[in-house]
């Protein structure tokens, strides 16, 4: 009050016209007729409310497409597994159990590298990660279409596997820059670009393969692969991250160049941020907050990878015997399948093509499902017809209910590719995918052994493997403890528990009061 004794009442009133004190920092005790809450002349925003402000545009379109490029080189390689392994089979006269290992070991790869990708992607970066795990990817694909033998088939394409287990990080980018409202469906018509992969490599199986044979499938393959190569430099970082590394001017930046490619502003105001230097530790998973859901996460992971991949390697063995069942000549006995070495036909690769298709009608079902009945409904409604369907496979036209168990299940796992990125905060959404990821492969891994070697024994054993799988991954998806619809990204643990104080009665009005405040 030294102003008030040097100029009197009245000047403090002039001096306050001419020059306004400073706003209070939020949970200032000040309170005065000269501090007014709230302060006008002092915005804020969150990285959420910017990215809401700049919507969805010509930038997520062209992320899309790029990000669209490297789920199509990790479908394809991943089609490739059950097209090329019955030609290898004949042609280095390989047992069963090889073949499985050939198949095994990318998921190996994958398995041990997830965790590391989303450890990278939440230290130094999204794209960082993503460019580093696709040029890996695109380098010893290439090698091991020069693979001499056996033993080199399986060093080059676990590194293949190595590199792929990078590539869920692209959603992990891809989310960090959607709004809200059109956050579930942009990532579930991601996974068309999967379904595009897998027909591709279908359709290139059937020109390549019977003329110059697996080696220049593999090599083919990589095509994707370049494409993202010649165009990773449009890459940006996330802003989130930025934000959450403290380094507010340069994700404003981003925000800048987001809101002029998609004709729109970003808030006035400054930019808060909420950083937190421990990021990418697999220990902040297990939290009270979020154990539970890590848990069920993984199950619902390698439920549907399982399932997913030992369907697809379970097509291209049924096709090659030449019926789901074939009845031996007591008819109380067990089916049994003859799985002698033969090529795939033309015909079987029509029937493969079939069965690919699948993947669309189940992406426009898990679209219609998502926003309506929640995420947790949604895939526990996929794994439950999953289950039916396959189940069912011996008793009726093999490629059709292969058609709508293929359907279902890819329904199921593009939820879970929705689900969770939105329950992570940002300090962990990588490592969430990453480890999500790693049991994935962990099923992916088992399940070559169940699909080309139990197979071979038990046709009936086989089937129930799947189906119980499946029903564990029903009672997981409606167990989960939270529900993402409609929910906002969180930026860190904090965060989370604060947003989790705030849904009580009144909740939302108590945080939209406190965003209007000064910071």
């Amino acid at each position: 009050m030294v102003v008030g004794k040097k100029f009197g009442v009245g000047g403090i009133f002039f001096l306050r016209d001419f020059f306004p004190p400073p706003c209070p920092f939020r949970g200032s005790v000040v309170q005065s007729d000269f501090f007014p809450p709230p302060c006008p002349f002092r915005e804020t925003f969150t990285m959420e409310e910017a990215v809401e402000a700049i919507g969805f545009g010509r930038f997520q379109w062209k992320l899309s497409m790029l990000t669209g490029v490297a789920w199509m080189a990790d479908a394809m390689e991943m089609m490739l597994l059950s097209i090329a392994t019955p030609q290898l089979r004949c042609e280095w006269r390989l047992s069963s159990w090889k073949v499985a290992f050939i198949t095994a070991i990318v998921f190996f790869g994958m398995m041990v590298s997830s965790s590391l990708w989303g450890n990278i992607s939440d230290k130094y970066g999204r794209k960082v990660c993503l460019i580093l795990c696709m040029l890996w990817t695109l380098h010893y694909g290439l090698l091991s279409a020069f693979a001499p033998v056996y033993s080199w088939i399986l060093v080059l394409r676990c590194l293949v596997g190595f590199g792929l287990g990078g590539a869920p990080q692209s959603v992990t980018l891809y989310t960090e820059f959607l709004p809200m409202k059109s956050r579930g469906i942009s990532i579930i018509l991601l996974g068309v670009f999967w379904a595009l992969g897998a027909v591709f490599e279908v359709l290139l199986a059937m020109v390549v393969m019977p003329t110059l044979g697996w080696k220049w499938l593999l090599a083919f393959s990589t095509l994707p692969l370049v494409v993202f190569a010649a165009s990773c430099c449009w890459l940006p970082e996330s802003a989130r991250f930025d934000v959450l590394r403290g380094r507010e001017d340069k994700a404003l930046d981003t925000l800048k160049y987001i809101a002029a490619a998609n004709g729109s502003s970003v808030p006035t105001g400054r930019l808060i941020a909420n950083t937190q230097t421990e990021r990418g530790r697999i220990r902040d998973l297990f939290i009270p907050e979020y154990r539970k859901t890590t848990l069920l996460v993984w199950v619902i992971w390698f439920c549907n990878a399982f399932s997913y991949y030992g369907l697809v390697l379970l097509t291209t063995e049924l096709f090659q015997a030449g019926s789901a069942c074939s009845a031996t000549d007591n008819s109380n006995m067990e089916p049994q399948c003859s799985l002698e070495c033969n090529y795939l036909t033309f015909h079987d690769y029509v029937d493969l093509l079939w069965t690919t298709l699948a993947e669309f009608p189940g992406i426009l079902g898990t679209l219609w499902m998502i926003d309506r009945i929640g995420r947790k409904k949604s895939m526990a409604i996929c794994f439950l017809l999953f289950s039916v369907y396959f189940a069912t496979v011996c008793l009726t036209v093999l490629t059709v209910f292969i058609f709508i168990a293929r359907a279902c299940i890819t329904g199921g796992w593009q939820v879970a590719y929705v689900y969770t990125p939105e329950v992570f905060p940002t300090a962990t959404r990588a490592i969430g995918i990453g480890t999500g990821s790693g049991m994935a492969r962990v099923g992916a891994l088992i399940t070559p052994f169940i699909a080309q070697v139990l197979l071979k024994s038990s046709v009936y054993l086989t089937l129930s493997v799947y189906l119980i799988c499946c029903l564990l991954g029903t009672v997981a998806s409606l167990v989960l403890p939270m529900e993402t619809t409609g929910r906002s990204l969180q930026e860190s643990t904090q965060s989370t528990m604060e947003q989790k104080n705030m849904e009580r009665p009144h909740g939302s009005e108590t945080a939209k009061s406190s965003s209007n405040t000064c910071p």
